[in-house]
């Protein structure tokens, strides 16, 4: 989840028309949302039934379409979000813009760094049988007040399935203690297969490794909403799939294709959810008033987390409010969800890429 994009006004609302949406709502354990994407979908669905209440129409949604290569719709673009791609001359305008505006910028040089070092690391191959393990520190914004209230620190752990699908039951996500299933997408009645939103080890090693055929891959596969814009949906998309255990040649490719998208910035100085300085790569969504920033180690790139904050004034938050924020702590490949691998309470155990 995430699954990190908010709707720029809210209306007042009932407690009980609240609780009634809530309980609509799927439960946040057993989502592919990150933190982030997570609250704007519910702020969407909350937006779209005062919309209704006032009689404004609103287009029919539109259904992600199925790709040639395994992937479902994101979560990012699940029951709440219409679904669209960029097809003919407006692919064709944003691959102008992308390659008017790449330069050696120092957000490039860094990506060009951190690329190099994740193509060098050592990774395990992951069998198809088995679940890739994530553990990690996050803080996430509730915004069922009205406002966004942080929570406290909590520890995260996830179990991937790595069949290639489809699968009705993905693996497990444990929060605090607290265990739940990751079942398949919604609308995937026979399971979900390995794709955008269910990122195997072999899923990933499919994806092309030339930076530029892969943002291209990525900016015709990735789903919009709305007012986002294309550029940051793809820059979230990549900052989803990183952090966990892939193919070091995958993720230099992700690398260099997040340092050819229009907007992206560096970070001299910056933090992880539990304190950890590093060096950032950033992008802002101008349209949402939204900051996605990835943290990086200074010595060796590896990456050490993620983070959303607000830009802009909004109901729930002033400029500069977090959202989400996340560390990652470890990874590795188990053979059964819900089992540790044998290093994982070691401090920063295998940060993968």
């Amino acid at each position: 989840m995430k699954d990190k994009d908010m709707a720029s006004a809210a209306s007042p609302r009932s407690h009980g028309d609240r609780e009634e949406i809530a309980r609509l709502l799927p439960a946040p354990a057993e989502t592919r949302l990150s933190p982030e994407q997570h609250l704007h979908h519910k702020e969407r669905l909350l937006n779209q039934i005062d919309n209704d209440r006032a009689g404004q129409s609103r287009p029919e949604p539109r259904r992600m379409p199925r790709f040639v290569v395994p992937a479902t719709a994101l979560a990012l673009a699940c029951a709440v979000a219409a679904g669209i791609t960029l097809t003919g001359h407006e692919q064709d305008d944003v691959s102008a813009q992308r390659d008017s505006t790449v330069s050696m910028r120092p957000a490039a040089a860094l990506l060009d760094q951190i690329s190099a070092a994740a193509g060098k690391r050592d990774t395990p191959v992951v069998r198809d049988d088995q679940f890739v393990y994530t553990r990690k520190k996050i803080r996430e914004a509730d915004l069922t007040s009205g406002t966004a209230v942080l929570s406290p620190l909590k520890d995260f752990e996830k179990w991937l399935s790595q069949e290639p699908g489809p699968v009705r039951k993905q693996g497990l996500v444990r929060t605090d203690g607290e265990t739940a299933a990751i079942n398949a997408e919604l609308g995937d009645a026979d399971g979900t297969p390995a794709g955008m939103s269910r990122p195997t080890y072999r899923w990933l090693s499919s994806l092309p490794t030339d930076p530029d055929e892969l943002l291209t891959y990525l900016y015709a596969n990735t789903p919009l909403i709305e007012e986002r814009e294309p550029d940051q949906a793809v820059f979230d998309t990549i900052g989803y799939l990183l952090g966990g255990v892939m193919p070091p040649d995958t993720a230099a490719a992700l690398y260099r294709a997040a340092a050819k998208i229009p907007g992206v910035t560096d970070t001299p100085k910056i933090q992880d959810a539990i304190g950890r300085e590093g060096i950032g790569i950033a992008r802002e969504d101008t349209r949402y008033g939204n900051r996605t920033e990835w943290v990086f180690d200074r010595e060796d790139f590896t990456f050490l987390g993620s983070s959303s904050t607000l830009t802009k004034e909004t109901p729930y938050g002033k400029p500069g409010t977090l959202l989400s924020s996340s560390a990652e702590i470890g990874h590795g490949v188990v053979d059964e969800a819900g089992h540790r691998p044998a290093d994982a309470d070691a401090p920063e155990a295998n940060r993968a890429s």
